[in-house]
């Protein structure tokens, strides 16, 4: 997403929540996001970023990337394939996408509740972290690189997403986030952002 030329923003995407699902194609199973959003805060994954979406205990059955693969990434490191969310949406075709692929997880182990559970410091702490994340995320290229990729042909690609979002627009990102679970509002012009 282009930022608007008087600064940063944040777009909250929960509103948007309902009038997208409803756009979505119907499927025969979890229609709605009562059966979607099922997932717990206590048992997250660590690799989400924060935000209002996050995977719980989702299984990968690797789909949710064919959705949204700006945004979803599946972690192998478990008894279990799992799914999390490593950009939030930025935009209402983002959302789409994003809300497609968490509609595919069969445990139904995503949620949308993270403006309720992040506070600033909570996302001061996830940040100071990001050593952890980088780590896995070189680790598991080095091992897909030598060992193939066990998922499908893309995930390296998304990897090396993360890897480039870590880098440069996620601490933007973050701190717009931390702006608006402090004021209710997303950042307009130049009002300071929280430092992280």
């Amino acid at each position: 997403m282009q930022q608007p030329p008087d600064g940063p923003r944040y777009w909250d995407p929960v509103p948007h929540i309902a009038p997208v699902f409803g756009s979505l194609p119907a499927r025969q199973l979890r229609p709605a996001p009562e059966y979607v959003f099922c997932g717990n805060w206590e048992e997250r994954n660590w690799r989400n970023v924060p935000g209002p979406f996050y995977g719980a205990m989702t299984d990968s059955c690797l789909v949710g990337r064919q959705s949204a693969p700006r945004h979803i990434l599946y972690c192998d490191d478990d008894d279990y394939g799992a799914e999390f969310l490593y950009r939030q949406p930025h935009t209402v075709d983002e959302l789409r996408d994003v809300l497609a692929g968490m509609r595919d997880d069969p445990w139904s182990g995503w949620a949308c509740d993270g403006d309720s559970q992040w506070t600033p410091d909570l996302v001061r702490a996830w940040w100071r972290d990001r050593g952890r994340l980088r780590e896995w995320i070189l680790r598991k290229q080095k091992e897909w690189g030598s060992e193939g990729l066990p998922t499908d042909e893309h995930e390296g690609a998304g990897l090396t997403d993360y890897l480039g979002y870590l880098d440069s627009e996620l601490a933007r990102d973050l701190r717009c986030y931390m702006y608006f679970l402090e004021n209710g509002r997303g950042p307009i012009g130049d009002e300071r952002l929280p430092a992280l």
